[in-house]
């Protein structure tokens, strides 16, 4: 006897799942002109500030103002990119460090040389209040950041080779404000004086300590909660 579809189980008529959407993976060109545009805005933006025009942008990273507008329709976006890329530097950085330098004070050296390379210090007006700085992609690279400095302190204080009554906050606030230009100055006619004045400032760090600092230890919590 054959059959109907009324008659048929429940399972026999049933339809097959949806296939999954796949979702298509960008492609190179793309990545290298998102890679190129992020470059050219952390240049820039270090070189005039983030009011840079767009356009200077996408001619400094060689591409058209379409490729940057589809990347980062909005100047925040770019900014919130900008802030990732140079955190992962850093990292990086000071993981680098830590895993070639034997001297442990010769790896917080190389780092806060390093960071000044990266001129993170004329970044910081980035940082404004109109800045998102609890977006969750920023809290994991900054924890990852903050997790491999705190390692350079304190091995280099376990072997005895910097001076024990400073904390992380403090080394990053120096390494911010030494490798800010001065107002009215460009960064090219500030940049000779930086690694002099930043090696002077690791002078003062080795131990054994040659003075008493007032105050206490400057903790990363310290700076968060005076941002």
């Amino acid at each position: 006897m054959i059959r109907t579809d009324a008659e048929a189980p429940a399972g026999d008529g049933a339809a097959d799942p949806a296939p999954a959407r796949r979702v298509p993976r960008p492609r190179a060109d793309a990545l290298r002109n998102r890679e190129r545009l992020v470059t050219a805005a952390r240049e820039m933006f270090v070189e005039f500030g983030c009011a840079v025009p767009y356009d200077e942008i996408a001619r400094r990273a060689g591409v058209g103002n379409a490729t940057l507008y589809r990347n980062f329709p909005e100047r925040p976006e770019l900014v919130h990119e900008v802030v990732l890329s140079i955190l992962a530097r850093l990292t990086e950085r000071a993981e680098r460090a830590a895993a070639e330098e034997a001297d442990t004070f010769a790896a917080v050296s190389r780092f806060v040389h390093a960071a000044a390379d990266e001129r993170v210090g004329a970044l910081c007006p980035m940082l404004d209040s109109a800045f998102d700085k609890d977006h969750p992609d920023l809290v994991v690279e900054s924890e990852r950041l903050e997790e491999a400095v705190e390692g350079l302190v304190r091995r280099a204080q376990t072997a005895g080779r910097l001076r024990a009554d400073i904390g992380v906050g403090d080394l990053m606030v120096g390494v911010s404000q030494l490798t800010r230009p001065l107002p009215g100055t460009g960064c090219e006619d500030f940049a000779p004086f930086v690694h002099r004045h930043l090696q002077l400032f690791l002078d003062g760090l080795e131990a054994p300590a040659r003075s008493t600092l007032p105050g206490t230890a400057a903790t990363l919590e310290d700076l968060r909660r005076d941002a």
